[in-house]
């Protein structure tokens, strides 16, 4: 249900933890006292494929999380006992969750994160939550511990159980503001002063995008070699408003073709619409490291819940923001339905987990509960071409604003000359995955200032690392050098404080 990475190149996975017993046990002298001994999450080693079993106490059902700068994975909210909870998780060899009763001011139910410019990670609405607030708190008292008022929420809301702007779409764009998407709207944020600084159009279409209407969005790679980068968000997927009720009645009704990008910064913005090759609900949107949007798993009818969706979509799309064209990929043979999600990973394959569309673990009804993983390859590491490979970093990892870095790199040429226009870095932000959002994601394409031959296959580039932390909130990102559209196996870096 939940996947993250840390920059170990750990993959931390978690579930609901009252679906009752899992294929995951503690060892008996490790069985978390007063509960049975199933672990509802794991760390997954991806080299080794090794697993490990960690302890939540509290449920975690429907949260959300971010990368906090020093590397921490930081988890608020869910259900029941949980909802309130902040959890952490550093990347060390054994560490373990750790729980904090009220860390949040309110119940945080299918909320959204994201990482600001100072390091905090700003928490956004959850079912009958018009607020939005801060973690990590300071102290759960005094003037830390408060949440402000956000109306927009309330205006976008359905008056009844099916909501459908759960899990709001939030990007940080160049300016610090706050894009927030819900349902079919949208406005801009200043969330220091807690003022709307914006209100887009509405979404053509009649489409619902957000929960359990659920389509998915993603902040298009921001190119900082002209000038200011241009903030620009793609919505695709979803459903009309009433799906889920028909859903509920046995009539699954198709989900869209359509998307839509939205430049955030123009003077009058405007949607500029168009179609996947497939219609779907419940798809994932990912970056990819050469800036192509990966849209994968999902169905073609009915609405995000409990088997609430017919037509598993088993055909990755990619689409090319460049050429703004759609590639229809090979398909998967596993059904990725409700409670499944997926993540990039640094050697530059997608892992894709999980599918439960049961109340409980369910593993002889039409849509089992799907315990496996498996990788997605894109095409960049299927074909003739060769990788890049990273060879060092200059002056380090370790970068600062506005620095100039100077990445070493081999490419082999097979009797190829190397054509300096082909080449460019980007740095990603890492995701936290849930609900066919990956919050937090977002990828940079560096400045470019010289590109030289060192020697026999190896070259140099000296590019800038970002100017502000508007652009690069402080932290870890995978820095990957791409050739000729493909990209390398990507190292981490942190940037700021």
């Amino acid at each position: 249900m939940h996947m993250a990475l840390l920059p170990n190149d750990r993959i931390i996975t978690f579930d609901r933890t009252d679906f009752g017993p899992s294929n995951i046990t503690f060892p008996a002298e490790k069985c978390p006292l007063g509960l049975d001994c199933y672990a509802h999450s794991v760390e997954f080693n991806p080299t080794k494929r090794g697993v490990r079993p960690l302890t939540i106490l509290s449920d975690t059902w429907c949260s959300s999380g971010a990368l906090l700068p020093n590397g921490v994975l930081i988890q608020s909210g869910g259900n029941n006992a949980g909802e309130r909870v902040v959890r952490t998780f550093s990347p060390c060899e054994d560490c373990d969750w750790v729980e904090t009763r009220n860390g949040l001011v309110s119940p945080r139910w299918y909320a959204s994160n994201q990482l600001l410019p100072n390091g905090r990670v700003i928490v956004v609405g959850g079912r009958g939550q018009f607020t939005y607030e801060f973690i990590p708190k300071t102290s759960t008292l005094g003037l830390d511990f408060k949440e402000y008022s956000l109306p927009f929420l309330k205006e976008t809301l359905r008056n009844d159980d099916f909501q459908n702007n759960l899990y709001p779409f939030l990007h940080l764009n160049t300016d610090g503001n706050l894009f927030i998407f819900a349902n079919d709207r949208a406005i801009l944020l200043d969330y220091v002063n807690n003022k709307v600084v914006r209100k887009y159009p509405v979404m053509p279409g009649g489409v619902s995008r957000n929960y359990p209407s659920t389509g998915s969005s993603v902040l298009l790679p921001m190119n900082l070699s002209r000038g200011g980068p241009v903030a620009e968000v793609f919505v695709c997927g979803g459903t009309v408003l009433d799906a889920v009720d028909k859903a509920c009645r046995g009539e699954f009704v198709a989900g869209t073709k359509s998307c839509g990008r939205l430049r955030l910064n123009d003077e009058k913005p405007q949607w500029e619409m168009t179609e996947m090759p497939l219609y779907r609900i419940m798809g994932d949107m990912l970056l990819l490291h050469t800036g192509d949007v990966l849209i994968i798993n999902g169905a073609a009818r009915g609405a995000a819940g409990w088997d609430l969706a017919r037509e598993p979509v088993l055909n990755p799309v990619l689409y090319e923001p460049g050429s703004r064209k759609f590639h229809k990929m090979n398909p998967t043979t596993i059904p990725r339905m409700y409670h499944s999600s997926c993540h990039l990973l640094s050697d530059g394959r997608v892992i894709v987990g999980g599918s439960n569309p049961n109340e409980r673990y369910n593993f002889s009804t039409l849509f089992p509960t799907e315990l496996s993983v498996e990788t997605f390859s894109p095409p960049y590491l299927l074909g003739p071409k060769l990788r890049p490979n990273i060879t060092g970093i200059k002056p380090g990892v370790k970068l600062v604003y506005k620095q100039l870095i100077e990445v070493n790199f081999r490419l082999r040429g097979n009797g190829k000359e190397f054509d300096n226009g082909k080449v460019y870095a980007t740095m990603m932000a890492p995701s936290f995955t849930t609900h066919s959002f990956s919050m937090n994601q977002r990828v940079l394409v560096l400045k470019v200032v010289e590109v030289r031959r060192r020697f026999t296959e190896n070259y140099a580039m000296m590019c800038l690392a970002p100017a502000v932390a508007e652009f690069a909130p402080p932290g870890y990102y995978q820095l990957s050098i791409v050739y000729d559209g493909v990209p390398s196996r990507s190292n981490w870096v942190r940037i700021g404080t």
